[in-house]
């Protein structure tokens, strides 16, 4: 299963194919390293954007660029940087992520103007595509079936370690060092990656030699960017503006463009006839949802947090992380790797999507009058996530050939990206149209109607139309990730019965 060369130098060796690479966890370890690198880099960011607008005189176009040239650039290219890794060797790409990954962050800290900055992060988001889909790809490569679900679980989980500790250090490295500080944390920490990467990982690779498929890249990178940037857009300029109905008009016809050309071509980027797989559409399914409640959520959290509950950014930022300390405890004590072999893929995808819709339930029935509330469905958010994420990518890489794990991984992370991506825009418009209706003033923000009411009784009016959307919006997104449980777990029972048959 695992010799994926066949060049004896590149070839893995017997014990991987029998029992996992006899120095699996430590790789695990050295993946999970280059993989926190990227995500506490994003979070971080954040933290980071009043000091971005002083020192370097930032507009707010330039903000949401320097945020979305990183997100738009990697989400283009996962495909791609998936089919590159299978052709031409996972730990080689591995390795030119790490490096492209250190040099731009190298450049993001020693900017001088927004226009190098934003440069620079596009650059980080060619290597952070290389990162997601080769870490993940190795994992499937050096772990037997009876570790995989637990390996997958640790990979998942440093996702939610990332967004947990990434204000946090961001706060502090912002409160000791000047902005630049926060991207040149991250070249220590790639250059350890290399080295350990370099001595530790095996090398592995698709052994059919397949001919690029380099119009299936180019079509598949233009038509994820351009959908991602509609989705990225849209808020602010309006989903009926030009613009976002262009590019978003853009992206379906060169996508649909995508997948003609790849049923017609002997060696596709990415097989189409996977989408026939039940087991693989259920779980695709899960993924987008589960990403579309959880970004969604949280997005919406932290503006709860601070405008209606008062909170500081990093206070907030301390109430939110029982998310993703549950996750990390979960899937740290292993948890919910047991959970699947005793409930089988389609009820834990179930249970744990069940316990996500719960847990968005709970903030908006209970979170609006204090924390309470909040704390008790962040903790059954996260229990959600924990059980239900694992089981799904896990089920993503099963139903995919070993030799194209590179397509796999870049298969997860862009529903991730899709999934996080629409419900930060779908949660965020059902709040942006409750809270529209609900007051008398004509304002684009909470804080914008604020400053324009003129009581404290118009003030509490409008203060209450917020909450009331924020509780809208967390119940859609919670019925669209309990229907999205449902609809996975029937057709991954399906696909079980159909192999059984």
């Amino acid at each position: 299963m695992y010799g994926m060369t066949t060049s004896p130098k590149e070839q893995a060796p017997a014990q991987i194919r029998t029992g996992g690479h006899p120095q699996r966890w430590l790789i695990l370890g050295v993946i999970c390293l280059a993989q926190l690198t990227v995500l506490l880099d994003n979070t971080v960011l954040n933290v980071a954007i009043p000091s971005l607008t002083s020192e370097l005189d930032a507009a707010t176009s330039d903000i949401q660029w320097m945020i979305n040239a990183y997100s738009l650039v990697q989400s283009g290219l996962l495909l791609t940087a998936g089919s590159a890794a299978d052709r031409y060797g996972r730990k080689k790409l591995l390795l030119a992520g790490l490096a492209l990954f250190g040099i731009g962050s190298l450049v993001a800290g020693l900017a001088t103007t927004s226009g190098q900055l934003i440069a620079a992060r596009a650059g980080m988001g060619v290597g952070g595509a290389l990162l997601i889909t080769t870490t993940l790809a190795v994992v499937v490569q050096i772990f037997d079936d009876s570790e995989r679900v637990k390996a997958i679980g640790l990979w998942s989980t440093v996702n939610s370690l990332g967004f947990a500790t990434g204000p946090l250090i961001g706060g502090v490295m912002l409160d000791h060092f000047w902005w630049g500080a926060i991207f040149l944390i991250n070249i220590p920490v790639a250059a350890i990656g290399l080295i350990a990467v370099f001595a530790l990982v095996p090398e592995s690779r698709n052994p059919q030699g397949d001919r690029p498929d380099l119009l299936g890249a180019l079509l598949s990178t233009i038509g994820m960017t351009s959908i991602v940037y509609a989705i990225i857009t849209g808020p602010e300029d309006g989903w009926t503006s030009a613009p976002v109905l262009t590019s978003a008009g853009i992206g379906v016809v060169v996508l649909a463009g995508f997948a003609a050309w790849e049923l017609r071509i002997p060696y596709p980027m990415l097989d189409m006839h996977f989408f026939r797989n039940r087991r693989f559409t259920g779980a695709v399914a899960g993924a987008i949802l589960v990403a579309f409640g959880m970004a969604g959520s949280l997005f919406l959290l932290t503006q709860h947090l601070q405008f209606v509950l008062g909170y500081g950014p990093l206070e907030a930022g301390l109430r939110t992380a029982p998310f993703a300390l549950t996750i990390v405890a979960l899937n740290l004590t292993g948890v919910s790797a047991r959970l699947l072999p005793k409930l089988g893929t389609p009820l834990t995808i179930a249970s744990g999507m069940t316990c996500l819709a719960a847990g968005l339930a709970a903030i908006a029935l209970l979170g609006g009058d204090g924390y309470g509330g909040m704390l008790l469905g962040l903790i059954v958010m996260g229990a959600g996530v924990a059980f239900a994420m694992p089981a799904m990518a896990n089920a993503v890489m099963s139903a995919i050939p070993p030799e194209k794990a590179g397509v796999g991984a870049g298969v997860n992370g862009t529903l991730a990206e899709f999934g996080q991506g629409l419900g930060v825009a779908v949660l965020g418009a059902v709040l942006n149209s409750r809270f529209a209706a609900g007051i008398s003033v004509a304002a684009s923000s909470l804080p914008a109607a604020l400053a324009s009411a003129s009581s404290a009784e118009e003030k509490a009016r409008i203060t209450d139309a917020f909450s009331s959307g924020l509780e809208t919006s967390q119940l859609v997104g919670a019925v669209a990730v309990l229907l999205g449980g449902l609809v996975a777990a029937a057709l991954l029972r399906r696909a079980e019965r159909g192999e059984s048959a």
